[in-house]
C-alpha cells in the first residue's frame, strides 16, 4: 500500500494568533510579532501574510520595515502560542491516533493518514481540507498542507509546491517530484539543504536536484561523508524513515543544554556570573528528571564582532546533579578556556553523558552527606518554583548587575512568555 502523509503548517502562526486575539483577520491585517522593549534591531518573530505581500520579509529586523507602512507590533507571548498549538494538536487527535502524529515544531506536524482514508471514505486531499477547515473554524488560524508518499515528499510539497497553488495544498509522489522539481532553484529551498550545503554543492558545479541525483555517488561521499546517502536519496524523492521509526528511536546518549545570546558584549568577569547562573538552573533540570551527569561542556562566542568561538569540557570524578559541584565545575572550565581581555557574546552550556540517578554510584572521594544536603535544598527549591513560579526563589548572584536569570525565567525559548 502506498503511504499518504500530510505535513500541515500553521500560516504565520505567531502573527495569526495575535491577530485572532485582537479580532483582526490574520490574512489581511498588517502585524509583526516583536518585542517593543528592545531596540529596532530586534528580530520580528513573525510577519503577517499581508505585510509579507508588501515586501516585508519574514524574520526581518524592525528597522528594515519600510517607514511608510503602518502596522501593529505585538509583544511575543510564547505561552499563548503554545496553548493554541496544543488546541490544534487536539484537532489532529480527533482525526488520527497519536502514534500517527509527529510534531515537527510548534506550528508544523506530520500525520500518517494511510490507514484512515478508507475509514473516512476520503482521498488524502479531501481529508487534509477537512482538517484545515476544522483548524480555521475552531481557532481562526489558516493552515497550509503538503501531501506526499513519504515524509520527505510531504515536506517538500508543503515548502515548495503549496506556495504556487491557490488552495495552498501541494501534492507530490516520486514521479511528480522528478518531473516538476528536479530543476528547481535554489537548492536551499529543499528540506535539509541549508545555505552551507548549497554553497558546497555549487562549488562542485551542482545547482539542481537533477544534478545531485545524476552525480557520481563516490564524489558525493567524499564531500559529505555519511550525509551523502541521505542527500542522494532525497534527490530521487526517496525517504525510508516513517513516523513509527521516529517514535521508536531511542538515543544511546543524553544531554541537557541551555544557551543564550547576550544583549551586549560581556567582559570575562561578567560572563562568569552568567555561566554560574546557567549551571545552577540546569542542575535543577537534572534533579527534576532524576538524572545525573559526569561531563560539563561549554561553548562561547566572542564579542567585538570577531565571531570567533572557543569551547571545552571537564570530566567530573563521578556522576552528580549537585548544583554546588556543577556550578564549581562550570566556573573552573570557563576560567580555563578564557583569558583576560576577552569579551563574550554567546554562551552555551551542556551537561553530557547523562544517566538515570538510580544507576549512579558515589566515588570514594565524595561526601555523601554534603551531596544529600545539596539534593534536599534543590528539591525544596524546585517545589517552590513549580508552585509559585521560577522567580519565587532566587540566589544572591541572580540579583547582581548583569545577571539574566530573572529575565530568562519569564521567557520560553528565549522569547517573552507573556506572563510578565
Amino acid at each position: 500500500m502506498e503511504h499518504a502523509y500530510l505535513c500541515i503548517d500553521l500560516k504565520s502562526f505567531y502573527a495569526s494568533v495575535e491577530c485572532v486575539e485582537r479580532g483582526l483577520d490574520p490574512m489581511t491585517a498588517d502585524l509583526v510579532v516583536a518585542d517593543p522593549a528592545r531596540t529596532d534591531k530586534t528580530i520580528c518573530l513573525a510577519v503577517s501574510p499581508s505585510l509579507r505581500a508588501k515586501g516585508v520579509r519574514n524574520r526581518c529586523r524592525v528597522f528594515e520595515i519600510p517607514k511608510r507602512l503602518r502596522y501593529v507590533m505585538a509583544k511575543p507571548r510564547m505561552k499563548l502560542y503554545m496553548e493554541y498549538s496544543a488546541r490544534i494538536y487536539g484537532i489532529y487527535l480527533s482525526y488520527v491516533a497519536k502514534e500517527d502524529i509527529q510534531v515537527y515544531s510548534i506550528d508544523e506536524a506530520f500525520l500518517d493518514v494511510t490507514h484512515y482514508l478508507s475509514l473516512y471514505g476520503k482521498t488524502a486531499k479531501e481529508l487534509a481540507i477537512e482538517i484545515m477547515r476544522s483548524i480555521l473554524r475552531q481557532t481562526g488560524i489558516t493552515a497550509t498542507c503538503g501531501i506526499g508518499t513519504n515524509l520527505y515528499l510531504a515536506k517538500i510539497a508543503l515548502d515548495i509546491t503549496a506556495k504556487h497553488v491557490s488552495d495552498h495544498i501541494g501534492i507530490l509522489d516520486q514521479e511528480r517530484y522528478i518531473k516538476t522539481l528536479w530543476d528547481h532553484k535554489p537548492l536551499s529551498d529543499f528540506w535539509k539543504i541549508g545555505p552551507g550545503i548549497a554553497t558546497r554543492l555549487e562549488h562542485m558545479g551542482i545547482r539542481t536536484m537533477r544534478q545531485v541525483a545524476l552525480c557520481d555517488q563516490k564524489r558525493l561521499k567524499e564531500a559529505f561523508g555519511v550525509d551523502a546517502e541521505l542527500l542522494f536519496d532525497h534527490a530521487w524523492g526517496r525517504e525510508s524513515c516513517t513516523i513509527g521509526d521516529i517514535h521508536s528511536y531511542r538515543s544511546k546518549t543524553h544531554s541537557f543544554s541551555t544557551a543564550q545570546v547576550l544583549s551586549r558584549d560581556y567582559s570575562r568577569a561578567e560572563a562568569l556570573l552568567l555561566v554560574k547562573e546557567m549551571a545552577d538552573t540546569l542542575s535543577l533540570s537534572l534533579v527534576e528528571k532524576h538524572s545525573v551527569t559526569e561531563t560539563v561542556a561549554l561553548y562561547l562566542s566572542l564579542g567585538n564582532h570577531s565571531f570567533a568561538t572557543i569551547n571545552g569540557s571537564e570530566h567530573l570524578p563521578s556522576r552528580t546533579n549537585s548544583n554546588r559541584l556543577l556550578t564549581e565545575a562550570a566556573g573552573r572550565l570557563y576560567k580555563r578556556i578564557t583569558s583576560d581581555g576577552m569579551s563574550i557574546r554567546r554562551i552555551g552550556l551542556a551537561f553530557c553523558d547523562v544517566a538515570d540517578e538510580a544507576d549512579s554510584q558515589a566515588d570514594l572521594f565524595s561526601d555523601p552527606r554534603q551531596e544529600e544536603k545539596d539534593r534536599r535544598l534543590q528539591l525544596a527549591s524546585l517545589a517552590i518554583k513549580q508552585r509559585f513560579g521560577k522567580n519565587a526563589i532566587l540566589k544572591c548572584m541572580d540579583l547582581e548587575q548583569g545577571a539574566t536569570t530573572r529575565e530568562r525565567n519569564l521567557q520560553i525559548g528565549g522569547h517573552r512568555s507573556g506572563d510578565e
